[in-house]
């Protein structure tokens, strides 16, 4: 005999089931994801509100004005070759074309926060008039980034703030997914992948990293306030670079220890690379990987129907675009946003080929339609 009560929580329809061994939902997964569509849960790095991405744009009048300048802008990245950071750079390159903007430079500091703070002092001798960044350490970088605030650079940050930076002041504005709802998201999909009963690890950023540890905190709350029959039973924190492989050994240690574990979900794409390394290795075929953003070799996984059955994704080029506008915005003096952030993106494989080009504003790759076959 099963007892089954109805609950509405927000606008997704609670289930719980009450006969032993039965999932006890608090939640739908569906519903809930259903409900995320229009939703930020995140603040800004001070506590800021959300600011829709949508209402950031230039004028005509506006746009003439900002070409006048002739400017110049540089790019400097926490680490380059994901597809998350060449979807920015594309973004932003074609944005600043369109605006008049000369990018004069663009840098990989390997997530190494002194190589970070090299490369900025390598980039004011050009003298730029623009900064789109991303500080690999908010502590670290700080004094790195005040002294181009110092200098009048005008400051746009994509993810994460140095630590003491207020906006409006030091920099333009921020911008940013939601990543506490992309969390809350892939705690959903983990869910929906599990059918509301399991043994989970976590494989996190052990770092002082603003928008991961978001991701973090959105996922593992969302899991214990939402899903009581879901379990997690070891988290073990990364530190990269070579992010997939500290998540191959985090996993691994997970496995070792908790043979029976049905799902992992890991921080980002490349870290979920390196926990299906693991997986494989154990012969854990079965394991179920639920991550944040959108990568191609994920995406290829999804396809196949191995490991990824779910992913909470960011929308890169979208912040590209958002952050080269408010970059245009201080050129003219245009009152810009604090923080800026556009709605998770929640995908599995029934909508991975149709995600992809809403992501990446391009088709998807040759291989990953051919995973499908």
């Amino acid at each position: 005999m099963r007892n089954t009560m109805l609950l509405t929580t927000g606008s997704a329809l609670a289930l719980i089931f009450t006969a032993a061994g039965s999932p006890a939902f608090a939640t739908d997964p569906d519903a809930a994801l259903a409900a995320m569509k229009s939703q930020v849960f995140s603040t800004g790095p001070n506590g800021e509100k959300a600011s829709p991405a949508s209402g950031v744009a230039l004028t005509a009048d506006e746009l003439a004005k900002v070409k006048a300048r002739h400017a110049t802008a540089a790019l400097v990245f926490h680490y380059g070759g994901n597809d998350w950071s060449n979807a920015q750079e594309v973004a932003l390159k074609a944005t600043f074309a369109a605006e008049g903007i000369d990018v004069i430079a663009t840098t990989d500091a390997g997530f190494k926060p002194e190589k970070q703070v090299a490369d900025l002092e390598t980039v004011m001798a050009k003298k730029p008039d623009i900064i789109v960044s991303i500080p690999v350490d908010a502590v670290a970088t700080a004094a790195a980034y005040k002294a181009v605030a110092d200098k009048g650079v005008k400051l746009v940050f994509m993810d994460n703030v140095p630590k003491g930076f207020t906006a409006g002041k030091e920099y333009v504005s921020s911008v940013s997914a939601d990543n506490y709802g992309n969390g809350v998201a892939a705690a959903h999909l983990m869910a929906k992948a599990l059918k509301g009963k399991g043994e989970i690890g976590l494989v996190f950023h052990a770092a002082d990293f603003f928008v991961t540890r978001q991701r973090y905190d959105g996922f593992k709350k969302t899991i214990q306030e939402d899903y009581p029959d879901i379990k997690i039973v070891e988290e073990q924190g990364i530190g990269g670079p070579d992010f997939s492989g500290d998540a191959e050994k985090a996993a691994g240690a997970i496995l070792t220890a908790h043979p029976r574990v049905n799902a992992i979900w890991a921080v980002w794409d490349v870290p979920a690379e390196g926990v299906m390394s693991a997986a494989r290795a154990a012969g854990r075929d079965d394991l179920v990987v639920i991550n944040e953003d959108l990568g191609e070799n994920v995406a290829i996984a999804m396809a196949k129907g191995e490991f990824i059955k779910g992913l909470a994704s960011q929308r890169p080029y979208d912040q590209g675009v958002a952050e080269a506008t408010l970059a245009a915005y201080a050129l003219i003096g245009k009152p810009a946003p604090a923080y800026v952030a556009l709605p998770a993106a929640p995908i599995t494989r029934d909508t991975l080929l149709a995600g992809w080009k809403e992501i990446y504003h391009q088709p998807p790759t040759d291989k990953i339609v051919r995973s499908f076959k």
